[in-house]
């Protein structure tokens, strides 16, 4: 279990170990939340909830109690939270951007210019108010140009603004070229200027874009798990550029779009991968449509890899990262953010259906009960992609294709035959048993 560092054990640890007698487990937990997350605990075998810090073995937090809590725990062999410590340098939007910059450059240093445009999926960014200067002389090159405006830390599009004229951001002038009595007042928030994407890829000519699950394990080395399962977000309004401060035109987000005049929140705004992938197929070809989805395995690998040196690896954390990309008319895809905490609410059954079977196949990986063998390329809707290096699939999955060339083991928006594979894969430890 976890230990205070200004206090001692408050109970015996019972976790991954079979009380005598009986065969059974007990695996302690810790929750902060109050959705998806707290029904895949409650009911998960052998688990119990734990109210005080002391005395948990797995802990699904917020990144609040991490930054407030992480250093004063000694932990355990076996103890697991649900966050590394600087989580942020991957999550945090301009952190994001100059790790990716920095990883670019090393990239072309080290292996050449063909290497380093594999990382040309991220819009041009610059950091407000510390890059103003270097941001004004770019706009003034591309006059007309839509930008976006972003808080660097905040969440479900709270803050965001699209602009067109500098006069929009005068807020956010570096210190050299603001007032005297500017100068006074409290700093301002950090936010990133980010090049918008006028040309976003429409269906019904309405503008989405990509929620997709990824699962990290470790980063040193780095193992990297892809879900099958996601989904698309839907603008609740036709997309047009003639009204760039209406947001449910421009934003995806779903706490922005529940609260648009005509939302349903019966059919709410998502289409799940597989229908999207469908759908792609359908009037694009299959293989564009797996050139595309190379293109997406390829933003994973590469962004990870841009903090794999600086993330503080611990052999306790992982990490479920919400991605989203958006695809532009030439089926393009491009990286807009990477979320350390992933709303977990559902907004439809469906929705809630999906995050639950995630949820459970995230703590299967997680392994708390120690039935994996480490080996497994595939658990439940997960399917492995990175493991030190590329992973990849299986010949029974290239005989599938009727081919023989290696092909990465990401199957995004594929059949999820995920409780098939673990009734295979899995089996219940004895006194154990499923509701």
């Amino acid at each position: 279990m976890s230990q205070n560092k200004t206090g001692g054990h408050k109970g015996a640890w019972r976790s991954q170990k079979r009380k005598e007698g009986e065969g059974r487990i007990c695996i302690r937990y810790k929750c902060c939340l109050t959705n998806t997350i707290q029904d895949v605990l409650y009911h998960r075998p052998g688990w119990v909830e734990v109210k005080e810090d002391g005395e948990w073995d797995f802990n699904w937090c917020d990144v609040g109690w991490m930054r407030d809590n992480f250093d004063h725990f000694y932990m355990e062999e076996h103890v697991r939270i649900c966050h590394f410590r600087n989580h942020y340098e991957l999550t945090r939007k301009n952190l994001m951007v100059k790790n990716l910059k920095r990883y670019r450059k090393a990239l072309e240093r080290d292996l050449g210019q063909q290497e380093a445009s594999k990382c040309e999926f991220f819009p041009q960014t610059f950091e407000l108010p510390n890059e103003y200067h270097i941001f004004v002389e770019e706009f003034k090159r591309s006059i007309g140009t839509t930008w976006i405006m972003k808080p660097v830390a905040r969440s479900q599009g709270k803050g965001i603004f699209l602009f067109r004229k500098l006069k929009d951001i005068i807020d956010w002038r570096k210190d050299g070229t603001r007032s005297e009595e500017q100068k006074d007042e409290v700093q301002v928030e950090n936010y990133v200027a980010q090049r918008y994407i006028e040309n976003p890829y429409l269906i019904a000519g309405r503008k989405f874009d990509l929620r997709v699950y990824v699962l990290v394990t470790s980063y040193i080395p780095l193992k990297a798990w892809l879900y099958r399962d996601g989904f698309a977000r839907f603008s609740n309004t036709r997309f047009s550029l003639n009204s760039i401060d209406d947001q449910y035109v421009h934003l995806t987000n779903v706490a922005v779009q529940k609260t648009a005049p005509a939302y349903d929140p019966e059919k709410g705004c998502k289409w799940q991968m597989q229908q999207l992938r469908l759908y792609l197929t359908a009037k694009h070809g299959f293989d564009t449509v797996q050139s595309l989805f190379k293109e997406i395995d390829n933003i994973f690998i590469h962004s990870l890899l841009s903090v794999q040196k600086t993330i503080i690896n611990d052999k306790h954390c992982f990490e479920l990262y919400g991605y989203d990309i958006l695809l532009d008319e030439n089926l393009k895809p491009w990286l807009i953010e990477v979320n350390a905490s992933p709303s977990l609410s559902a907004s439809s059954q469906g929705d809630y259906d999906m995050k639950y079977r995630l949820l459970e196949d995230t703590l299967d990986i997680v392994d708390m009960e120690g039935r994996l063998t480490g080996k497994e390329k595939r658990v439940g809707g997960y399917d492995l992609m990175w493991n030190d290096g590329p992973v990849y699939m299986d010949d029974d999955g290239l005989e599938a294709l009727g081919g023989s060339c290696l092909i990465a083991n990401t199957h995004l928006g594929c059949v999820n035959d995920r409780q098939k594979q673990l009734q295979q894969l899995l089996k219940p430890f004895p006194g154990l048993k499923k509701p």
